[in-house]
């Protein structure tokens, strides 16, 4: 299975690219958010992308699809998991920032999903009954990728490496996040309580 993807840039079109790797041209489609972060992107430059990998029985011909974070790539997952949502829907529905869709559904903003192309007030409801309180982690991400190094530790410490390498927070200012968070809440055991804890801190602004 294909997971990740770096190579030659060979041609571009409205929801795909054509990418040389290794003397093989893969075609993967794009959501509109990744397309919009490579318009600096000329055909011959180098750019990589993680892959969803979809083949089912009725869909014999493998689709890939790309994201320019990994972390964007475990929200697609989650995003396609809920009823009446294929791959290709989620790659259209897909517009805007995932941090801004994960906001949307933590709070219950369903005028917000059904801006999404493709989603429904009907749909829009069961993305929301499936996915609140799972979405935490995925509002917390930042426009920009950094690659400082947490140091090693604990869960906190997982999910310092977590919101630096894959969230885009500068190690300075997730630190700071991690410790507040841990201050409010004392009784935090786990990473996922901790990255909602995180996630409530910053949407009251603590």
């Amino acid at each position: 299975m294909i997971g990740y993807l770096e190579g030659k840039l060979l041609k571009r079109e409205a929801d795909r690219v054509l990418l040389l790797v290794n003397h093989v041209g893969y075609e993967v489609m794009l959501p509109t958010i990744v397309m919009k972060s490579l318009p600096q992107n000329q055909i011959d430059d180098c750019i990589s992308l993680y892959i969803f990998y979809q083949q089912t029985e009725r869909q014999p011909k493998p689709v890939l699809i790309g994201f320019n974070l990994e972390i964007e790539k475990e929200f697609f997952q989650y995003f396609i998991s809920v009823e009446d949502i294929g791959p290709l829907k989620a790659v259209k529905a897909l517009e805007i920032p995932v941090r801004e869709i994960a906001t949307a559904i933590e709070s219950g903003e369903i005028t917000k999903l059904t801006r999404l192309k493709g989603i429904g007030r009907r749909t829009a409801q069961k993305i929301i009954a499936t996915l609140q309180g799972k979405m935490g982690k995925f509002a917390l991400i930042q426009p920009e990728e950094y690659r400082e190094l947490p140091p090693d530790g604990d869960f906190a410490a997982q999910v310092l490496e977590v919101m630096v390498k894959q969230l885009g927070h500068k190690a300075a200012d997730a630190k700071q996040m991690v410790a507040r968070a841990l201050k409010r809440n004392e009784a935090i055991t786990s990473a996922e309580e901790l990255f909602d804890e995180v996630y409530r801190g910053e949407k009251l602004g603590e």
